[in-house]
């Protein structure tokens, strides 16, 4: 880690080598997206599935930025991000148009595509963050995939199926369910998820569904390095 320097801000970027990426879709699209990866060695690799765009959500949303400006260095886990078909960010616009998680479909698998054969990721989750937890839950089936990381789900779009599908496979699912959640507090998620028989559900007092501030990013952060590279914890809070 660098030199102690001061707190982790909001704007604090950490050392990791990042590119801009283009993904392309079975029907032909082109996303755009990016990629973090740490100098060191890599303890895993994270696919990002941003929340609604309809509603401001893209690969720059602000848990996602901060994960990919400091995991890579923090912890050694490599972030890809990107917007999904009709998304823009400061990084460009997408090609095509939003689908309400249907065709989104194309879009995680060139992701995961992505992933798998040109970073050559061993050790892969998906994170999907509300819009994004429906396209995991619903989409993310690769079975070179580890598991799921769940963000604040709202389980809109998810049906009882696609829960009974996890629990049959028995990969490892995750979900974060804040305390204040707009769509999906904790006890109505307990209820909800009861068919995702193996799904730990974690429930973070003080949080709400954007996750704002730094303690809820902070708790965010490290439930991911918790299960990707436990050895890392606890995260720093100074550099």
């Amino acid at each position: 880690m660098p030199e102690l320097i001061g707190p982790i801000r909001p704007s604090t970027v950490l050392p990791a080598n990042r590119r801009s990426i283009t993904l392309h879709t079975a029907d032909n699209l082109s996303l755009v997206g990016e990629v973090a990866s740490p100098i060191g060695p890599r303890t895993g690799t994270l696919v990002c599935l941003h929340p609604l765009p309809t509603h401001g959500g893209m690969m720059d949303s602000h848990v996602y930025k901060k994960a990919a400006n400091r995991l890579p260095e923090m912890a050694g886990i490599e972030v890809l991000r990107f917007n999904t078909r009709g998304t823009e960010s400061e990084a460009g616009k997408s090609e095509g148009t939003f689908d309400n998680g249907e065709s989104e479909k194309l879009d995680v698998d060139a992701a995961v595509e992505f992933a798998l054969n040109e970073l050559a990721a061993e050790n892969l989750w998906i994170v999907g963050w509300s819009f994004g937890t429906d396209l995991a839950l619903r989409h993310a089936r690769n079975p070179r995939i580890r598991g799921l990381i769940l963000l604040a789900p709202p389980l809109r779009t998810s049906q009882p199926s696609d829960l009974e599908y996890w629990a049959r496979d028995g990969r490892r699912v995750i979900a974060l369910i804040p305390e204040h959640d707009d769509y999906l507090k904790p006890d109505e998620a307990r209820i909800r998820f009861a068919p995702l028989t193996q799904c730990e559900l974690i429930p973070v007092d003080g949080a709400k569904h954007l996750w704002v501030g730094e303690p809820a990013v902070y708790r965010v952060l490290s439930e991911i390095t918790k299960l990707i590279a436990p050895e890392r914890l606890p995260l720093p809070t100074e550099l």
